[in-house]
Formats: C-alpha cells, structure tokens, sequence
C-alpha cells in the first residue's frame, strides 16, 4: 500500500466517520424526542457498553496484529470457520452494504428537498458512488483525504450548531418545554437498542491498522476518542433541540435534523444541516467501501470468502473488493430498492447482526485469555475479564431492547432466525467442500497470522 501512514487524526476521522450517518442523526432526533434529555443517559450507557467492546477489539489486534480481515481471523482462531463466515457475512459484509445503500439513497434525498434541482434522486447517489469508488481505487491515502475533510467539517458543524442551540443564540424562535419526559429507567432502557445505532462502526478502524503509525498506541486510543467524541457532540444537539424544537414535533418528524436546523437559523440552519448530512453520508460511505473491502481481502487470505477479493492494484488499493461493495451500492440504489419504506425496518436487523458480532468479538478475549494467557500483548483490556464481559451483557440487553413495540421486536427475531439459517447452510457448504475444515474447530493463531503472508498462500498452492 504505499509508505505513507495515517496519523492519530486520520484514525479519529475514519472512526466517527462511520459512527456518524444521515440515519444517525435522524435517530437523534427521534430518541430526543421521546425522552427529552433524558435520552442523553441511554446514550451513555450505548456508548460505554461500545467502549467496552472497543477495548476488547484493541486487545485482539494487539495479540493478533495487522490483520486486515479482523473480527473473521479473531473468530478462526478462537470458534473456527462457522463462527466465522455467520459473524463477518451476517454482521459486516450484508449489514453494511444495505445501511450504506441507505446512506447513499438519503443523500438523493436530502439534495432534491433542499435545493429542488428536479435531478431525480439516485443519479445523486450513482454519481456520489462513482467518485468515492474511484477514489477507494487510489489507495489509502486518498481515503484518508475525503474522510479528514468530511469528519471535521461534520464534527464541527455538529459542535457548533449544537451550541448555538444551548446558549440560546440563533434567529429563531425559543420553545419552553420540560428538559425531561421521563425518568423511568425502564422506559429509559427501552431506548438503548437505539442509542446503540449512535455508536456502531469504530471497529472499522483496524482493517486500515497496518497503514497507521504506532497501531499500539493510535488504534485504541483511536477508537476510544472517536465513541467519546461522537457521545459529546450527540449530547450537545440534544441539549440544543431542547431550547429550539419541541419534543412531541422532533419525535414524530421524518428528517427531525433538519428540523432543528430550520427552527434554529431559519433557511440558513436547513441548508447548513443539509450539508452536515452530506458530509455524514460522503464519510460514511468511504468509510464502508474502504474497510469492507480489506475486510474481503482478509478474509480472502483465510479462505471464508474466494481469493479473488484478495487482489490489489498497483495503488495497493483490494480493487475487486472496492468494486464489488461499491457496484453493489450502484445496483441497490439504482433500481430504488434503498428508498422502500422497509429499509429502515432491515437496519434495525443489521443491527443485530451488528451486536451478535460484537458479542462474539468480547467472547474471543476471554477465550483467549484462558488459552493463551502468557501470550505477549501489546495492549490489555483494563480490569481483567470486567470489559468483555460488560460488552457482551451489554449487547446481549441492546438485542432485547432492539424496539420498544414488542411486535417489531418479534419480527426482528424471526427475520434473523431466517437469515441465520440461510447463512449457516451457505456456511456449511463452503467450510466442507471448498475450505474442508471442521465448522467449529478453531485454527492455531500463529496459522491464522501466517495466512495474512503471500508467501504462505503462494505455498498452500503449490502443496495442492
């Protein structure tokens, strides 16, 4: 991939870059709505359980490092290939690949409302799609580029308009209204499954840790300041919707951001709102393309997916992955799939997919600290087993608070339960006839790592 290496802001930049998408913002919104500040709280906890997580993520890169397939090579060598192919297939490549389809479709949509160009909407996101494959195509530097200028533009943006709101200093009209509009901790909990949204996507910063300097200081630390920054700037617009919009109006509208934009500096909040979405939906998008497409290459290197993914151009850029994900985006947006009501329905099961990843992730800690407990980490989850295990109770509650209407939640679970099975048997198939491996036993780590070398494939086809 070139000599050039990413630096502590551009890590941050890739991190809340993908935290922060137009959906997000619309969640805000919502969840402030329906409980005033204090949703705030529900935030906390959503981001806390996410740090959790995060830290146990930095301590498996730091036994296992510079693998570019991550969560996939952690789970091959701690609960073999089925584990595998469910987590990284169900939780990234799918899940992704539909939220940025969603992404894409909301930036159609937030230029015509805005502007009014009479464009039709998905020519927007054909084009905006084109130029980010194109420049995923130009390497790692590139990337690092859109995303620095996109990410703090975004964060401070955010920062200030939420500011503005709670110092009570823009030109329109103040609201009085109570801060809170319960303080049921059971309705309270009711909304962490969507705080949980707020703070979904850190973890995409190490696919790119072998492009970062010192990865052992900068990839946790990375991941930690990306979660704390987004939970800051997240609690300042709550507070500043609080002076500008009334709850009951920011619950029940569609784009509830723009809506504080307007109330808050009339025309000139919406179309500065419009392009904070903008910015959201850009960062986001390369953000997807670029790390699931090291992700492909590195899961490539241990077979869960063909070789080909593993292919680079001479910009070290893994081009047909890139393509791939991106031609993909094309399609879904294209044929107007990404604008059916029921897509917001399938992040919620994304969602899912997202948490039972991220429980396996906190999993694979423990179970390499009990086989492995002498072996050299660079970095440590703090406070023995206390961290992967608040992650995965954390997640595990987020998946039952998923929605608060108990028939959502039931669909949810029965739409999983689906795509589960239809992974498991996709899984099962190629574990046995293309990788011929045992579907639950795990691969030694050193194997695991000396997968990630051209020099051990390269052998593994001559052996054959």
């Amino acid at each position: 991939m070139g000599e050039k290496k990413l630096g502590l802001p551009s890590v941050i930049a890739v991190g809340v870059g993908l935290i922060v998408a137009t959906s997000c913002l619309m969640s805000l919104g919502q969840g402030a709505g329906g409980l005033g500040i204090s949703f705030i709280i529900a935030m906390v906890i959503a981001c806390v359980v996410n740090i959790m997580t995060a830290l146990s993520l930095s301590e498996l890169n730091a036994l296992m490092p510079n693998l570019t397939g991550g969560l996939a090579q952690y789970t091959l060598a701690c609960m073999g290939p089925f584990a595998a192919i469910i987590s990284m297939v169900g939780g990234y490549l799918v899940c992704n690949t539909i939220c940025g389809s969603v992404e894409c479709a909301m930036f159609g949509n937030t230029m015509n409302s805005v502007f009014n160009t009479g464009i039709p909407s998905n020519v927007f996101c054909i084009i905006m799609l084109a130029v980010l494959i194109i420049a995923n195509l130009n390497g790692v530097d590139m990337f690092a580029k859109i995303q620095n200028v996109v990410v703090y533009g975004l964060i401070l943006s955010l920062v200030i308009l939420g500011l503005l709101g709670i110092f009570r200093i823009g030109t329109g009209t103040t609201v009085e209204q109570p801060l809170t509009l319960t303080m049921d901790f059971g309705e309270i909990f009711s909304y962490v499954g969507l705080a949980f949204f707020l703070f979904l996507g850190c973890e995409f910063i190490i696919p790119i840790s072998r492009d970062v300097k010192n990865p052992r200081r900068n990839i946790p630390l990375g991941m930690i300041l990306s979660l704390v920054i987004v939970c800051i700037m997240e609690v300042l617009v709550v507070l500043g919707m609080h002076n500008y919009t009334p709850w009951e109006t920011l619950a029940s509208d569609n784009s509830p951001h723009v809506l504080y934009g307007r109330s808050l500096l009339g025309q000139a909040g919406v179309i500065w709102m419009a392009i904070v979405s903008i910015f959201a939906v850009i960062s986001t998008v390369n953000s997807v393309i670029s790390s699931l497409a090291y992700i492909c290459a590195g899961m490539a290197k241990i077979s869960l997916l063909p070789s080909v993914f593993g292919r680079k151009n001479k910009k070290g850029a893994p081009y047909v992955g890139i393509l791939a994900i991106g031609g993909v985006m094309v399609v879904i947006n294209a044929t107007g799939l990404s604008t059916t009501s029921q897509l917001s329905f399938l992040i919620l099961i994304g969602s899912v997919f997202w948490m039972i990843a991220y429980i396996i992730s906190n999993i694979n800690v423990l179970i390499l600290r009990k086989r492995l407990p002498k072996a050299p980490r660079t970095f440590k989850a703090p406070g023995g087993i206390l961290c992967p295990i608040i992650g995965t109770v954390g997640n595990v509650f987020m998946i039952l608070n998923i929605d608060s209407d108990p028939q959502a939640r039931i669909q949810i679970y029965v739409i999983c339960a689906v795509i589960f099975i239809l992974l498991g048997i996709y899984s099962v198939i190629w574990i046995k006839k293309v990788m011929k491996l045992k579907l639950f036993r795990p691969l030694p780590v050193h194997q695991v790592m000396a997968m990630e070398n051209d020099a051990y494939r390269a052998a593994r086809h001559r052996k054959h």
